[in-house]
């Protein structure tokens, strides 16, 4: 019994390790590409939204940092879905020239907000770039993303980096989102594959998207659902890396048990809802909708899986004569991991933060632990992360941009 349950835990784990690396070393070998916007004409219109709730402390600096885009300003409009702000705000808001459409619910979730705002917008526009309330974006972001929706590209992510590195739960944060990003999104283009999308600092033709919110009921991960349904209307998800979001980093472990309950339970949640459709699209030839629906919902979360193969392989070098698996092989699994988790991380990085960031791991991992047994009900459950960092303090952007 014990030998089935390591070989199973074998055969689990190295799936989930021999994943990442490939996404990882596909990524590593992948160029980034000059963005030649520049030369573009022709500027589609863009509706930015930003759904937020409860936002009040930071969604005026957002609105405002809007302001500097680079994008004739006829072609472009702010538009804030206000649930639940106080009235203060909202007067402040209307000042700013943004256009703020007050919402309010029993039970508030991102997509019943971007809804409302659909139907009010009405219909004249090309794309719709989808924020969060913290977000800020870098001055020739709306230029980029027009530059590949003029390319064909219906379906765009841009690339979220850290707003703040001042606390060691947020530079951990910033070195997951960093990896994030080099294997989900750019290894999986470097494959062919789409990419996954974050939830925030994606861009859509306004028709497509339109038309998928309004299918989207999901309170916890609708991205899950967006992606699926985007892979499904036959258009497939183009990584922009060399467009820059700027995203808020948790400071403090409460912040991040609330964050990662919520994606850890989405995970289980879409994985046990598109199972079967996944291995169905598989059979058609979909590859892309199988790696969305399947490999990326059934993978361990990548802190709960280096701190799975540390003990296992630090158990079977202590108890090798009750081992089916020689301890040396769970040794190769384990370094295969750290190579997959190391490759994407800049160097700066490893010189300035990374003993920082080990600081705050052990805890991290420990606060992962826990959330498996405490999951329930958090998918039905609006879960807000609050955010107050008003400016961008990001050291490591210099290296992401090489």
């Amino acid at each position: 019994m014990i030998a089935t349950i390591e070989v199973i835990l074998f055969v689990y784990l190295a799936g989930c390790v021999l994943y990442n690396l490939l996404l990882s070393i596909a990524g590593r070998l992948s160029r980034k590409k000059k963005i030649s916007y520049e030369e573009t004409t022709a500027f589609a219109k863009i509706a930015i939204l930003i759904p937020a709730y409860k936002e009040d402390s930071i969604i005026l600096s957002t609105v405002n940092s809007y302001n500097r885009l680079r994008y004739p300003l006829t072609r472009f409009e702010v538009v804030v879905i206000a649930d639940s702000l106080q009235p203060r705000t909202l007067e402040e808001l209307a000042a700013t020239g943004a256009n703020v459409i007050a919402v309010k619910f029993d039970k508030s979730t991102k997509a019943k907000s971007l809804n409302v705002a659909f139907e009010k917008l009405g219909d004249n526009y090309d794309m719709a770039l989808i924020c969060d309330a913290d977000n800020m974006l870098e001055e020739d972001f709306l230029l980029k993303i027009n530059h590949a929706y003029q390319q064909g590209y219906h379906a765009i992510q841009g690339q979220r980096v850290a707003k703040n590195l001042d606390t060691p739960f947020a530079i951990l944060d910033a070195a997951n989102e960093i990896i994030a990003n080099h294997l989900y999104r750019k290894g999986a283009n470097a494959l062919g594959l789409s990419s996954s999308v974050i939830g925030s600092g994606m861009a859509f033709h306004y028709p497509l998207i339109k038309q998928i919110l309004s299918e989207i009921q999901a309170t916890g991960g609708f991205d899950k659902v967006l992606q699926l349904l985007v892979i499904e209307k036959g258009h497939s998800i183009h990584y922009l890396e060399d467009a820059y979001v700027f995203d808020e980093k948790i400071t403090h472990a409460a912040v991040f048990e609330n964050q990662r309950k919520r994606w850890m339970s989405s995970q289980l949640v879409y994985l046990r809802t598109y199972w079967r459709a996944g291995w169905k699209a598989l059979f058609r030839g979909n590859i892309n909708y199988f790696n969305l629906a399947v490999c990326q919902n059934a993978l361990l979360p990548r802190m709960l899986l280096l701190a799975a193969l540390t003990f296992i392989t630090a158990l079977c070098f202590l108890l090798q004569s009750f081992m089916v698996i020689p301890a040396y092989v769970w040794a190769g699994l384990f370094m295969a991991n750290m190579l997959s988790l190391l490759l994407p991380i800049p160097g700066k990085f490893f010189r300035k933060y990374l003993v920082t960031a080990m600081i705050a791991l052990p805890r991290a991992i420990g606060i992962m632990i826990l959330l498996l047994f405490r999951l329930k009900g958090a998918d039905k459950t609006f879960i807000h992360t609050t955010h107050t960092q008003t400016g961008i303090n990001n050291p490591l952007l210099d290296a992401a941009r090489k």
